[in-house]
This record gives C-alpha cells, sequence and structure tokens, in this order.
C-alpha cells in the first residue's frame, strides 16, 4: 500500500480541546481556584458529618479526579457534599466512620445498578419551574452558608470582603486572562500576611492533613446484619447523590448549551464513590457552587480542570498546608457571595415575569425554594417541587376534557363525542355527564378526540355502560385509537362496577 494510500486508510485522531495554550492555561487556573474554594466546604462538610476533616477533603480529591474521567459532564465538579454529609451523619455518630465507609462503597454499587436501570431517563420529568427553584434554592443556601463567616469576626473581614467582591466584579471589565476569583484570593492572603492582620483564616475551619490517603477495607462485620444496617444510609447517599448531580449537570448543559451523557455520569458517581469509600472518604455527588465556580467564573469546559481541582487540592492541603491554612476566609466568602448572585434565576422573580407566567408554574417553583430552604436539603426539595407539578399539571388538564352530545335525526339514538386525555383526575367526572334516565335506548360514545391513558378511565367507561344497561339501554363505544383501544379491551369488564 502506497504511504498516500496508508494516510487515508488510518483515521485521523482529534486532538483534545485542553491541548490549546489558551483553554490549557484556564482549565489550570479554574482548578486551582476550584481547589482553594473547595478546602473550607470540605472541611466544614466533614465537620457536619461528625467525622474527621481529612475524611472530607480525601474525599474530595478521590471523587474529582474519578470523575473526571469517569464522568458524563466535562467541567462539573464532583467533591465531599453538605447532602450527602446530612445523610451519613447519624451512621458516622452511633457506629463510627468504619460503617460510614462501609455505606458509601454500597451507595457507590447502588447507583451503578440505577445507572444500568436508566435512572438518568427520569431527568425528561422535572419541569423547568422545578429546575428554576433547585437554583434559586441553592443560591440562597450558598448565601447563607456564609453568613456564620460574617458575624462575630473583628471588623477587618468587612472590607476585606468589600475589596474581593471589588476585584471579582471589576477585574473582568479589564482583563480575563485570569480568574477575578484567584486574583482576589491572592491579594488578601497576600495583604493580610504583610500587614500581619489577624482574621479568620482557612486554617482556623480544621487540621488540614500532612500525609496522602492510602487504600483500605472497612473494618466492619461482613454480615447480614451490617448490610441491613447500613443499607438505608446506603440507599439514601445513592439517591441524594444522583439527584443532585443529574440537577447540576442538566444545569451546566443550559449554561454551556452542549450536552452530556446522563447514563454515564450516573455509573460515573457510583464508581467514584466506590473509589472514595476505599480511600475512607465521605463519599459525595456534583456540587453546584464550586461547579458554578468553574463553569461560570473561571470559564472551563474541559475535564482537565475537574481533575486538576482534586490534585491541586492535594498538593495544596498536603505540601502547601501551611501557605492554604493562612489563606483568609473573607476571600472565599466573596467567592462564594458572587456565585449565590449568578446561580439565582434574577429573571425568575422579575415582576414581568411573574405576571405573565401561569400561577401554578409560579407555586411549584416557591414550593420548591421553601420545602429546601425549610429541610436545608435540595434532594427533598425537588421531589416536592416534582410532586406539586405533577398535581398542579393533572387539574389542569383534567380541567379539558369536554363531552357533548347530538340527537340523531331519528331520534333512536345519541352520539357522545369525548374530547381530551382520560386519565385518574380527569375521568373520575366523566360519569357523571351523560343523561341516563332521559336518552334513548341506543347511546354512541366517540372517542376519537380522546385518549385513555389508566385503568381508572377503563372503570369510569365500564360504569357507564353498566349504568345504561341497568335501563335496558345499549352504549357502543366508537373511534378508540390503537393504544386506548389496546388498554380498554384487556381492562374492561375487570373492575366488578356494580351501579
Amino acid at each position: 500500500m502506497s504511504p498516500a494510500l496508508s494516510a487515508v486508510a488510518r483515521p485521523r485522531l482529534s486532538r483534545p480541546s485542553w491541548l490549546s495554550p489558551k483553554v490549557f492555561r484556564t482549565e489550570v487556573l479554574a482548578g486551582l481556584v476550584v481547589a482553594l474554594a473547595l478546602i473550607p466546604e470540605a472541611i466544614s462538610f466533614s465537620i457536619l458529618a461528625g467525622v474527621d476533616p481529612r475524611v472530607g477533603l480525601f474525599a474530595s480529591f478521590t471523587m474529582a479526579v474519578t470523575i473526571a474521567i469517569c464522568g458524563g459532564r466535562p467541567a462539573m465538579i464532583s467533591a465531599a457534599t453538605g447532602a450527602v454529609a446530612l445523610v451519613v451523619a447519624p451512621l458516622a455518630k452511633e457506629y463510627g466512620l468504619d460503617y460510614l465507609v462501609a455505606a458509601v462503597i454500597l451507595g457507590g454499587a447502588i447507583q451503578i445498578l440505577l445507572a444500568v436501570l436508566g435512572v438518568a431517563k427520569l431527568m425528561r420529568f422535572i419541569p423547568r419551574s422545578v429546575m428554576v427553584g433547585f437554583v434559586n434554592a441553592l443560591a440562597i443556601l450558598i448565601l447563607t452558608a456564609q453568613i456564620p463567616h460574617l458575624i462575630g469576626v473583628p471588623w477587618l473581614v468587612y472590607p476585606l470582603v468589600a475589596v474581593a467582591l471589588a476585584i471579582i466584579v471589576g477585574l473582568p471589565r479589564l482583563t480575563r486572562a485570569v480568574p477575578a476569583p484567584l486574583v482576589a484570593i491572592i491579594v488578601l492572603t497576600v495583604v493580610t500576611a504583610v500587614a500581619g492582620v489577624a482574621v479568620p483564616s482557612v486554617g482556623d475551619e480544621g487540621a488540614l492533613p500532612d500525609s496522602l490517603p492510602t487504600l483500605a477495607v472497612p473494618h466492619v462485620p461482613w454480615t447480614l446484619d451490617t448490610l441491613t444496617l447500613i443499607a438505608p444510609y446506603a440507599l439514601g447517599i445513592a439517591l441524594v447523590g444522583l439527584m443532585e448531580s443529574l440537577m447540576t449537570a442538566k444545569l451546566v448543559d443550559d449554561i454551556t448549551d452542549t450536552h452530556s451523557n446522563k447514563t454515564r455520569e450516573s455509573w460515573g458517581q457510583g464508581v467514584a464513590n466506590i473509589v472514595t469509600g476505599f480511600f475512607g472518604g465521605m463519599g459525595g455527588c456534583a456540587m453546584i457552587g464550586q461547579t458554578m465556580i468553574n463553569v461560570k467564573a473561571s470559564g472551563a469546559r474541559t475535564r482537565l480542570s475537574t481533575f486538576l481541582a482534586g490534585v491541586f487540592l492535594l498538593v495544596l492541603v498536603v505540601a502547601l498546608g501551611d501557605v492554604v491554612a493562612a489563606i483568609p476566609m473573607a476571600a472565599l466568602v466573596a467567592v462564594m457571595i458572587i456565585v449565590s448572585v449568578s446561580t439565582f434565576d434574577w429573571h425568575s422573580i422579575a415582576p414581568r415575569t411573574l405576571k405573565r407566567m401561569p400561577v401554578g408554574e409560579t407555586v411549584v417553583m416557591l414550593a420548591t425554594v421553601a420545602v429546601t430552604l425549610a429541610t436545608r436539603n435540595l434532594a427533598v426539595g425537588v421531589l416536592v417541587g416534582v410532586l406539586t407539578a405533577t398535581v398542579v399539571f393533572a387539574r389542569h388538564v383534567a380541567r379539558v376534557v369536554e363531552v357533548t352530545s347530538v340527537l340523531d335525526p331519528e331520534g333512536s339514538s345519541r352520539i357522545y363525542s369525548v374530547h381530551g386525555e382520560l386519565f385518574f383526575a380527569s375521568s373520575n367526572d366523566l360519569v357523571g355527564q351523560f343523561d341516563y334516565a332521559d336518552d334513548p335506548d341506543n347511546v354512541v360514545i366517540d372517542m376519537a378526540q380522546a385518549h385513555v391513558w389508566d385503568a381508572s378511565s377503563v372503570a369510569a367507561l365500564d360504569a357507564i355502560t353498566t349504568k345504561y344497561a341497568a335501563r335496558g339501554k345499549t352504549v357502543e363505544i366508537t373511534g378508540l385509537n390503537k393504544p386506548s383501544a389496546r388498554i380498554h379491551n384487556t381492562l374492561a369488564g375487570q373492575f366488578g362496577v356494580d351501579h
């Protein structure tokens, strides 16, 4: 084969986008900013879970590195999270770290199983109003989480936060060569170190590790009793982690106008939790706050930033622990405030939007926000939002079912025409829309403009025919489309309707 033909026969491999110098620089700097922001968060979540700060820091490292390789959403950050910390806290408090780690490993296995079963496809059932509520509630939680860092602190904290905010907001108007949050963190750290100012720092949040994480198997009895004990916690880790991760992935899809593989993300989260558990971590999932820092504030778009966020985190806390410990919390508070403001969907509460938006949509959004803030659990808020949206939708659709009738020219039969979607919420009122006593002996129910969705609708049609039969009248149901005819033929006469 000639060299020319050989060259044609060999497919050209596409060059990874992060090899571009500009993209590479952006990804590296974004990973560094995220790593700095992860440190106090991981320490705080460790304290929330009732474990040593090292457990949360190591979990953030292993989650970020593993998901960068296995995950389906580029540039999304996964690490130790507050939602998972809330799930495992009772287990850690009562039974200790080894049982927590075992639950994390089992939770990861459940996530892989759910991915195989296609749980990612359930994302299509989450309405936009729930997504907006999720985002708004998250922004509020991020903001309120900064309040403890602003209460009972030296007065110098407030001007430092103001300076950091000014840098983050103003620097992008001059240059975007480096991420503004990173500049703010460096400036405030240098200023406080040179001036010898005593303000709260990252080191005050907890001890930083001085060694690398090691691979180990949790020391628990591998018995049915242990499985029964950790299973509820593992299921909670799996469900909460997947829900927050898939919601975050969908949000990043919208921001970047790209599509990601949600099924791969689901089993990637499972693999990451299994790896994290065997390295003694507390488990985690996608982090919306750090993801927004990475994607919106720093402009990252590839897996490199996620991978480097984990690597930088480990390097910073192990090799440069003294430097990291000196970073003033004021700088990180300012970063998170900007993230909160940019995450909130301000358009959703604009008077013009509220005036035009259907009331039901607004109710769903507010319910999602209210429940999330009350429980401080995004997963619970989303579940309540979806349930509220389902009720609102069912009520709306139930109202659009219409029944009209005409008497044939000879007066020997009446023809009823049913229009709309028949399901449990709409079919219950169907029985009362027929004139059983005064109709002629022959009744035709034309279903050409209707669709039968469930057993409740078939039961309603059975009740109608039974009522007419009790009066010696016959009913003919016509016009059923193929899916409606299939469910009707299968279930008709199976409900023992007695009227």
